[in-house]
């Protein structure tokens, strides 16, 4: 495998406007994203940007960023037109798609997602981690796959995705962790897919790919990493790094 990590950005967040922008620690947040990609050493990093104050930030800070059209509909969307431009004879057959507001990521975590993808031979792989918190079993905004372990229980696939508590009865249920890998094909069909009718009811993207017959292997991990969204987050996540000094 030949791996590319590329982080979407942009300034339009609904919730935090700037987002990619507010400093933690004193550092723009899409750069603490960016380092933390680049100490998982799974190849090179590039974050999509969609405005060129992000493409400046990281560039000041010694990465690479390419500019990509801000109108696009979709951060898998911005990630495939950023491979397409730097990568376009397809050496990188591998497309890891990274959330530019995981700041306090794991890279170990960028690691587990390209790592299961390869074995299982599937189109896309992501991550998810046992909820521990009931409150969460029932939170819309939680997401929550339905994954066919392996008898490890550390990898499977997963049959579905759900705002809804599932799968019902006794056992432990789910949080899914948003970061995927492609392979490069897959990526490329599944930009190209109309938005399906489940993805559209459950509004989750990664439906499109299910009902379309492509295969989702996932790896559990330990936990599930804070995604900066709100203000609140944005006082967690800095409370979280000055905390551990990072």
């Amino acid at each position: 495998m030949n791996p590319v990590v590329v982080i979407p950005a942009r300034m339009a967040s609904t919730r935090l406007p700037g987002k990619p922008l507010a400093d933690i620690a004193g550092e723009p947040m899409i750069v603490r994203v960016w380092r933390q990609a680049m100490l998982a050493d799974v190849g090179p990093v590039i974050v999509a940007a969609a405005e060129r104050e992000i493409a400046e930030s990281v560039e000041r800070a010694g990465g690479r960023a390419v500019l990509t059209d801000p109108d696009l509909p979709s951060g898998s969307d911005r990630v495939f037109a950023a491979v397409e431009l730097i990568d376009p004879r397809a050496t990188h057959d591998v497309v890891v798609n990274l959330q530019g507001d995981l700041p306090a990521l794991d890279p170990s975590y960028v690691r587990a997602v390209v790592d299961v993808l390869a074995p299982t031979g599937a189109d896309i792989a992501t991550l998810a981690a046992e909820i521990d918190d009931p409150a969460d079993e029932d939170n819309p905004a939680v997401v929550k796959p339905v994954v066919a372990w392996d008898v490890t229980g550390l990898r499977g696939r997963a049959l579905y995705f759900t705002r809804a508590r599932a799968p019902s009865g006794e056992g432990p249920l789910f949080h899914h962790v948003g970061i995927y890998a492609y392979a490069r094909e897959a990526l490329s069909r599944f930009v190209k897919l109309a938005p399906s009718p489940l993805e559209v009811r459950e509004k989750l993207e990664q439906l499109r790919a299910l009902e379309a017959g492509m295969t989702i292997a996932v790896a559990r991990v330990a936990d599930v990493p804070l995604s900066v969204d709100t203000p609140e987050d944005l006082a967690k996540a800095r409370t979280q790094l000055a905390r551990t000094g990072a």
